[in-house]
């Protein structure tokens, strides 16, 4: 079957306009959770802050601002999970403060997506994988967890901002879900849910390894019987299966749909 062209015209246009630059903003919807009645610092350290990911595919520069977005989306998520969040800009400030129950730093540790070239000419895939560390009051570390989030979106036009945009933006939604849903059943979850600090022995006294995985369904920009985004192959990479795209509207996130 013969490829169309139009992922390689594509190629050609954006290395003529100075590639592709995005910042995504999140789209969160309501959550349907009632929020922890407890107090929580919040650390969103600088490298968060101004995060960005570039690369040249191509010879096309693609440049995602993922700073700013993810600020939002920290601050958003949180104050969904818990009813009183205080912001630090590091965790010696946090520390310094009294009455918190929980210290919380989320990190991005990988960006990574698949043009409509990679995918077959019809959608752009982007994974992002997260890190969360959880500090007791004092500032020990008392667990780790990782997610990632998956988004889908469908090529539409000649335009490869948009839907890497949108991609990035169910990606972020994706992640948010899970940690929603599944961190009140994490050991710290249940601690918090009593108003009950965390300390940094837990992990190691309940048999945990000390980083804990959150991983659920992940929920696309698709209806929901629709399949999960592929992880984005490198460029070297085989193109992935392509995955069915829709354009309903976002999803409420409920507790306990994971």
């Amino acid at each position: 079957m013969r490829r169309s062209p139009y992922p390689f015209l594509l190629v050609a246009l954006l290395a003529g306009c100075g590639g592709v630059q995005i910042k995504p903003e999140p789209a969160l919807p309501k959550a349907l959770l009632t929020p922890m009645k407890t107090r929580i610092g919040l650390v969103i350290p600088a490298e968060m802050r101004n995060l960005s990911h570039k690369e040249t595919r191509w010879g096309v520069g693609w440049d995602v601002a993922l700073g700013a977005g993810h600020v939002r989306l920290a601050r958003d998520l949180f104050k969904a999970e818990f009813d009183q969040v205080e912001e630090f800009n590091d965790v010696e400030s946090a520390r310094k403060t009294s009455g918190l129950k929980a210290i919380f730093e989320p990190r991005i540790e990988q960006y990574s997506f698949a043009t409509a070239r990679e995918t077959g000419g019809r959608h752009y895939a982007v994974t992002i994988r997260y890190r969360i560390n959880l500090y007791s009051p004092e500032g020990a570390l008392a667990d780790s967890y990782t997610l990632t989030g998956y988004g889908s979106a469908l090529a539409k036009g000649m335009s490869s901002s948009g839907p890497l945009e949108r991609a990035s933006r169910a990606a972020m939604r994706d992640a948010a879900a899970k940690f929603l849903v599944q961190f009140p059943d994490q050991p710290a979850g249940k601690q918090l849910a009593k108003n009950e600090s965390v300390v940094a022995e837990q992990s190691a006294a309940q048999g945990g390894g000390g980083t804990d995985a959150i991983e659920a369904v992940p929920i696309n920009e698709t209806s929901a019987a629709q399949a999960p985004a592929p992880t984005p192959p490198t460029p070297q990479a085989e193109p992935p299966a392509e995955t069915p795209e829709g354009n309903s509207p976002p999803q409420q996130l409920r507790a306990g749909d994971a």
